[in-house]
């Protein structure tokens, strides 16, 4: 019987205790918070998540940590095998590019504020100096070898063969090159080195922030169509999960809103995405 009681005992006391813990195991879970991890490239988008993304987001009980990468390469591939749980750095028509040849299930969620390529030298001050046998790099990425040969075509540094894609366009491409330029592809993060030994570079413009670069002072700075300006990509299977709609929250928010336009901040000069305009046109037609 004593033996019998015992064992009763040893039970309730059990049962007790994993009750015990079970409760504090709720409590722990609910103050802990689950935590988003976005990917960037070098440049100003980590600043941009962690000054005008993350604060919305910390209100709401999460935890924000921004890792970066050093190429246009890593940060689509650990976004799509859970490595983050979303990515800032890329524009629509490269995340469409790269997810399509690479087999990747990856969607944009929402455009934000961005600088766009620039025409950089260290060696002259107008595109009148250029002249025959000048080095010009620029990114050798398909889709920013394009987009870079589109800019200086709009320069008139260079036109097209007919019937060529523009959008799908390499150095093969290139019909006219009136100055005798040498246009030569390299890794867009290592552009910017190129400066002390090349006549000028196209630079894109996280790497020219990251490496210093006034955006004021490129020769000729890019004018972006919607697609070219970046945006915040996540997994396909993710949209329609609370932490993703959170996360566009956020960058709809006012606080995000406060900190892009502050004259203060190096966002105030990037080029904005339609709805953000659209936003600042209604608030100014409001204020009348």
């Amino acid at each position: 019987m004593k033996i019998a009681s015992l064992l009763r005992g040893l039970a309730r006391t059990a049962a007790a205790l994993s009750l015990v813990a079970g409760i504090h195991g709720v409590a722990y879970a609910q103050a802990t918070p689950h935590t988003i991890v976005f990917g960037v490239a070098p440049g100003p988008y980590g600043d941009l998540i962690k000054q005008a993304i993350a604060p919305s987001l910390e209100k709401k009980g999460y935890r924000i940590v921004v890792k970066e990468f050093s190429d246009y390469v890593q940060p689509n591939l650990a976004l799509a095998n859970g490595a983050t749980d979303a990515n800032l750095f890329q524009h629509g028509v490269y995340l469409e590019k790269f997810s399509a040849d690479k087999g990747l299930k990856l969607s944009p969620l929402i455009r934000v504020p961005t600088a766009g390529l620039g025409l950089y030298s260290n060696k002259i001050k107008s595109l009148d100096e250029l002249k025959k046998g000048d080095v010009v790099t620029l990114a050798n990425d398909p889709t920013n070898l394009a987009r870079a040969l589109r800019f200086l075509a709009k320069l008139d540094l260079l036109s097209f063969k007919k019937d060529i894609d523009p959008t799908k366009a390499s150095e093969k491409d290139i019909d006219q090159n009136p100055r005798g330029l040498v246009f030569k592809p390299l890794e867009a993060a290592q552009l910017p080195r190129t400066l002390d030994t090349a006549a000028a570079s196209v630079v894109n413009g996280n790497f020219a922030i990251a490496a210093g670069l006034d955006l004021n002072k490129a020769l000729k700075l890019e004018v972006l169509d919607e697609n070219l300006k970046n945006l915040v990509a996540v997994k396909t299977e993710d949209l329609d999960k609370p932490f993703v709609k959170d996360i566009k929250a956020a960058v709809e928010s006012e606080e995000f809103i406060a900190v892009v336009t502050d004259p203060k901040t190096p966002f105030a000069s990037f080029q904005r995405p339609e709805w953000l305009v659209a936003r600042l046109a209604h608030r100014h037609t409001t204020k009348k």
